[in-house]
């Protein structure tokens, strides 16, 4: 999988690598049991600080996205498909996404395209996610 960072992002660069997995995850590029690039080859590959990457991990590890054992690395854990999510994720996600609705909101973004733009998304990740498995497993 090949991610791609923004030096000049406000955002983090752990947040950017985090964000990227989670993506990789939601599209079907990534599927559980994949192996993830060592901390010490995704910080040489970006030339970054090694607990920059570690950070990432950590909060992907956190999140329950990823885990890690020191034989076999860090491989993705969870997703789609993989059982409903627990309660607290939910909680926790939902005030998030309220607060990203609201940006919209204050932004000056009327309901339905918020909706609309919302619906493109999943549907995209959906549609990925579709290509995807066909790739991986083309007898289906």
């Amino acid at each position: 999988m090949q991610i791609e960072i923004d030096p000049q992002s406000a955002a983090p660069i752990y947040q950017q690598i985090r964000d990227r997995v989670v993506e990789a995850v939601a599209r079907g590029d990534l599927t559980p049991g994949d192996q993830l690039a060592s901390v010490r080859q995704l910080a040489v590959d970006f030339g970054i600080n090694v607990a920059t990457v570690a950070k990432a991990y950590d909060v992907l590890r956190s999140e329950g996205i990823i885990r890690t054992n020191h034989k076999s690395g860090s491989v993705i854990a969870r997703g789609p498909g993989t059982g409903p999510a627990d309660e607290g994720f939910v909680a926790d996600w939902s005030a998030r996404l309220a607060t990203l609705l609201a940006e919209a909101v204050a932004k000056g973004l009327p309901d339905t395209q918020i909706v609309v733009h919302s619906t493109a998304i999943i549907d995209d990740f959906t549609a990925r996610r579709s290509q995807s498995h066909q790739q991986k497993d083309p007898l289906s």
